[in-house]
């Protein structure tokens, strides 16, 4: 069993809360309509002069980018850290961050798709609570809905306790107890054989992606069972994986592919959890630990993630 984890504070109404570009570039009209929407929930919101920044498809360079980052995890002012958007390049400053430095000065860290490369990492090496959810200029700016916006502020609040979130389907039966931790498929197998590479041993891997064919999801998934990454975890539980034009086959492929590629585990599998790159898009703090009931199609968070 892991270390307990670091649980940052709560958050309180009223808290200055801090927008980072560790990833792509981001649109300044998006930006601002994501800043204000998060503003609206009651937040006084830092954005960094730099978080419109452009080296290439990047928001500035990678000294830059991490740079950010870290300033932002020291800043006494600000109390929780939310990404701008995904899309590419958190991977290139792990290697520039302190994570000791990060470790000393938790707080919640808020983002999911690219950032994975950066929750992961925060759970592993800082030994801190991160939050897979809502990105400020994605999100946010696109209309997050009312019900996975509110779970995500009770749950950084500290109003949320306990919580269940609910599958669609059962693909194999079960229950299970461990660390939750994951994200983007596509991410979470780019940090395999990496020094970054996530312990998967006695976790439940959560698992979600957007945008990708059937094939390349089941490639995906050999390599995480060649890996020994999935037969290291006690439970899968998948979250949206949109492929790509929103094609009906692929979706069917897609869980086929998952279906077979988990048969002989011997441990619960649940797809259709509403977290990731779908219409809905629930928080969920990596690194605490999780209960599974496949056959009941819940996992249960009893640990608080704040403190």
């Amino acid at each position: 069993m892991a270390s307990p984890r670091i649980k940052p504070l709560a958050l309180k109404p009223g808290d200055t809360v801090a927008v980072v570009a560790p990833a792509a570039a981001i649109e300044r009209s998006y930006l601002e309509r994501g800043v204000n929407a998060l503003g609206a929930m009651g937040f006084r919101v830092k954005v960094s002069e730099r978080v419109l920044a452009r080296a290439g498809i990047l928001a500035g360079s990678d000294e830059d980018r991490a740079r950010e980052l870290q300033e932002a995890f020291a800043d006494d002012s600000v109390r929780a850290i939310f990404a701008a958007r995904g899309g590419y390049g958190c991977g290139r400053i792990l290697p520039l961050l302190d994570f000791t430095a990060i470790a000393r000065s938790p707080k919640p860290f808020v983002g999911y798709s690219d950032e994975t490369f950066l929750l992961n990492t925060i759970v592993q090496r800082a030994g801190v609570v991160a939050f897979h959810g809502p990105m400020v200029a994605m999100d946010f700016a696109h209309g997050l809905s009312a019900r996975s916006r509110e779970h995500m502020r009770r749950l950084l609040c500290g109003e949320l306790l306990s919580f269940e979130l609910e599958a669609r389907e059962s693909i194999k039966p079960g229950t299970a107890e461990g660390e939750i931790i994951g994200g983007c498929l596509s991410v979470v197998v780019a940090m395999l054989a990496t020094s970054y590479a996530p312990d998967f041993r006695g976790k439940v891997l959560f698992l979600e992606d957007t945008g990708e064919r059937a094939y390349r999801v089941d490639r995906m998934l050999v390599q995480l069972r060649q890996s020994g990454a999935l037969r290291a975890v006690v439970a899968l539980v998948v979250g949206a994986i949109q492929p790509v034009e929103g094609s009906e086959p692929e979706a069917r492929a897609i869980a086929e592919f998952i279906a077979e590629q988990t048969a002989d585990l011997g441990i619960p599998v649940l797809t259709g959890v509403e977290a990731g790159h779908g219409t809905e898009n629930f928080t969920i703090p990596f690194g605490v630990r999780v209960k599974v009931d496949a056959g009941a199609r819940k996992i249960h968070f009893a640990d608080a993630p704040v403190s």
